[in-house]
């Protein structure tokens, strides 16, 4: 991972977090998410740290099977971490339906972690892309924007978490590429002035916007909205992914050599 993404203190917190974290569960991988991930953060962001991880097969046949995720949130030396983990199989169910968390984590750039079954799994999850993504990232951009219309000087945050969750959708259905970071694409797809925003979020995770530039955000985002549903209807991506027995496959081999 590109060691500019966070500063020495927050990369020891997350080495931290994630020694004692994998002394409890085999990581698959662990990504890093979140504003580092999207292209704003700031100083005061938090550390997304998103795993997958793989639960011993015997476990999981036995009459107490472990929860199917993980969660730590608290502060540590300063620094917020939000660490969640998620098993293998819910994972692979959740790309076989277009769960973008989770194709963000095998397939996104900023990886702590990655365990040599990944580069499979990594295989499989780019064949496995379908149009069925296109729910996820539009549901999740107008959970976003609720947020936005509810108050009058939300923070740029909010907005841009909403066009980095459409902006990603719409490059995914057209290109068949997971890309996170908003300020990689707000050009492409006439966003320029985003940077704008981008800059303000980067300065502090509360700066807010005035009541004009939410105004003006608003009736901008709508178009975004349409069109992540436009690139849905002439995206070459098929309905649902193709390969939903090759990674059953691959997942059954991986339990047997789990077991």
């Amino acid at each position: 991972m590109n060691s500019d993404v966070l500063t020495a203190h927050q990369a020891a917190v997350a080495s931290r977090v994630l020694a004692e974290e994998g002394a409890r569960r085999r990581h698959l991988v662990v990504s890093l998410s979140g504003a580092h991930a999207y292209g704003f953060p700031s100083p005061d962001s938090d550390l997304d740290l998103k795993a997958i991880h793989v639960e011993p097969s015997a476990k999981l046949l036995g009459l107490s099977p472990p929860p199917p995720s993980f969660d730590r949130l608290e502060v540590l030396d300063g620094v917020e971490v939000d660490y969640t983990s998620n098993e293998l199989g819910r994972v692979v169910d959740g790309l076989l339906k277009g769960n973008g968390n989770y194709l963000e984590r095998v397939l996104g750039p900023l990886q702590f972690e990655r365990a040599p079954e990944l580069d499979g799994l990594a295989a499989l999850t780019k064949q496995a892309l379908s149009r069925k993504l296109h729910g996820h990232y539009r549901g999740f951009a107008v959970n976003q924007l609720r947020e936005v219309t509810r108050s009058e000087t939300p923070p740029a945050k909010r907005v841009l978490y909403v066009l980095r969750t459409a902006v990603t959708g719409i490059h995914a259905l057209r290109t068949g590429e997971i890309v996170t970071d908003l300020s990689r694409l707000c050009d492409e797809y006439g966003l320029s002035d985003a940077h704008r925003l981008i800059e303000a979020k980067r300065a502090g995770e509360k700066t807010p916007l005035s009541t004009a530039e939410r105004d003006a955000w608003l009736s901008r985002i709508g178009g975004v909205l349409e069109r992540l549903d436009a690139e849905r209807q002439r995206s070459p991506l098929p309905e649902e992914a193709p390969n939903a027995a090759a990674l059953e496959a691959w997942l059954l081999a991986l339990r047997r050599a789990h077991f």
